[in-house]
């Protein structure tokens, strides 16, 4: 960035909403599916009218839960809803019924993976369960603003972070993980671009060395991880801007326009509503018994850490190949089916890596939708092994025919596509002594010290055996014949 933006670091702080992914919606029995007609979703609950009475979801409850866990924070016991009140025209009631001085989570934190290979962890603040406003639609009318209240009362937890990063890459970094984490744990599917994940970035900058935190700005609307990381690097690079000119500028919160990326200043922080929160008086408190908590901790999935360590650790791979396979869940429990199949942990490794997500990228497939059982790689990886089928025909013939037919024997689909290596020695030797009596001259260079010639024998063996002759073997017959 050049020189007076390292007199500077950044304190940044984000703010995640991630909707769960339950049937129902928090506090009424409304559907939550996305993407149905205009307020079609919607209840005499969810749409606040009088003399209606507002319900636990005991899935939100455990989903909240299962979040604190992964993050090591503390479970409080007793909890009660509160109402924050302001009026908007996307929440139906008036008010919105969420968590204050009771969240569900306080503590805990989430260790990140830097671009340098480091770790760091950042603390969480608190994580707290409410409900979603809905929709306000500013251009589907030429004169008025719609509004879709399916989204209104679809349940969050909100993921409030401790401001510990220092840079945009960190914070593009927590993000990451936590998109990471909500998706193991099968609370929230992380889809930005939908909005069932959402994150409010909290930045300042203060010199280095300075222990006093500088005027934090909050910025808002940015709505992929990507745009995150822009967001905050155009508001670091702004407020330095503004110090070194000697400026000052007031608490506000900010827009981030991915077109132009930039921030606009929406509203200061000093006009920010008072929300007079008060215990919500319709839900009655609730319990997260020690019994809850031990059993919603028996039912958590293994999470990327874990695995992460036991690839590394248990199975030798490298902490590259360990971060590719637990980047997304589907990618990792279907290594983990085909790591209980073979011991050869890098060949598998190698096939869904290489020749697996390759297929899906091609076909603009998701992990799910790979046709080919963890029990077919490991066939696959076995006759390679057993020297039976070479690595290329593997993947070039074998893989291929095994995806068109993912439920037969590998071993019958090779010897169908005659790709069954040839190892007997009488074969080889058969083959080899042809290609060396045709090649009388070529015989005499190599005996007279051309040694790369080694190469064009081996190809003419190859092509002779029409790709069927063991390599290792073969190679080692040619050299004791050109050696004799």
């Amino acid at each position: 960035m050049g020189s007076i933006y390292d007199k500077y670091e950044a304190v940044i702080g984000l703010e995640i909403h991630a909707q769960l992914l339950t049937k129902s919606k928090a506090y009424s029995s409304d559907s939550t599916t996305y993407g149905a007609s205009p307020n079609t979703q919607v209840s005499v609950i969810s749409l606040g009218h009088p003399g209606t009475l507002p319900r636990h979801n005991k899935k939100v409850i455990e989903y909240a839960i299962r979040m604190g866990l992964a993050c090591e924070a503390d479970i409080r016991e007793y909890n009660y809803y509160a109402r924050k009140n302001y009026f908007y025209a996307d929440l139906p009631k008036g008010y919105q019924i969420t968590q204050d001085k009771t969240p569900i989570c306080n503590g805990g934190h989430v260790t990140i993976k830097l671009k340098d290979g480091s770790q760091k962890q950042v603390g969480i603040t608190r994580i707290h369960m409410e409900e979603d406003a809905g929709k306000s639609m500013h251009d589907q009318d030429l004169h008025d603003t719609l509004v879709d209240y399916n989204r209104a009362g679809v349940p969050l937890i909100e993921i409030v972070s401790e401001p510990d990063m220092r840079s945009a890459d960190e914070a593009y970094a927590f993000v990451t993980e936590i998109r990471k984490l909500v998706r193991y744990l099968d609370i929230c599917d992380g889809n930005m671009e939908e909005g069932s994940l959402r994150c409010d970035a909290n930045v300042s900058v203060r010199l280095k060395g300075e222990p006093k935190f500088g005027t934090k700005v909050e910025v808002k609307n940015m709505n992929s991880i990507s745009n995150v990381k822009r967001a905050i690097e155009h508001e670091i690079i702004r407020q330095i801007d503004l110090i070194e000119a000697g400026k000052t500028f007031s608490s506000e919160t900010r827009s981030f326009d991915a077109m132009k990326g930039i921030t606009i200043s929406m509203r200061s922080k000093e006009e920010a509503n008072d929300y007079r929160y008060f215990p919500e008086p319709d839900l009655p408190p609730f319990i997260a018994s020690q019994a809850m908590i031990d059993g919603i901790r028996e039912q958590m999935p293994a999470l990327p850490d874990t695995l992460f360590k036991k690839y590394t650790e248990e199975l030798g791979l490298s902490d590259y190949d360990a971060h590719v396979l637990t980047d997304t869940k589907e990618v990792a429990l279907y290594f983990n089916e085909l790591a209980v199949l073979t011991k050869n942990y890098k060949a598998a490794a190698n096939w869904v890596m290489g020749a697996v997500k390759s297929y899906l990228n091609e076909n603009a497939l998701e992990m799910e939708d790979f046709p080919v059982p963890a029990k077919g790689i490991s066939e696959l990886i076995e006759l390679i092994d057993a020297n039976k089928i070479s690595n290329s025909s593997a993947s070039q013939r074998v893989f291929p025919a095994l995806i068109e037919n993912p439920n037969k024997l590998v071993l019958e689909l090779a010897q169908e596509l005659n790709a069954i290596q040839e190892s007997d020695s009488g074969f080889l030797t058969g083959i080899i002594e042809e290609v060396l009596n045709a090649m009388p001259d070529k015989v005499a260079e190599y005996k007279g010290g051309k040694k790369g010639l080694l190469g064009l024998f081996m190809g003419q063996v190859m092509k002779k055996s029409q790709g069927k002759a063991d390599p290792k073997e073969a190679s080692r017959l040619l050299e004791e014949k050109l050696e004799a």
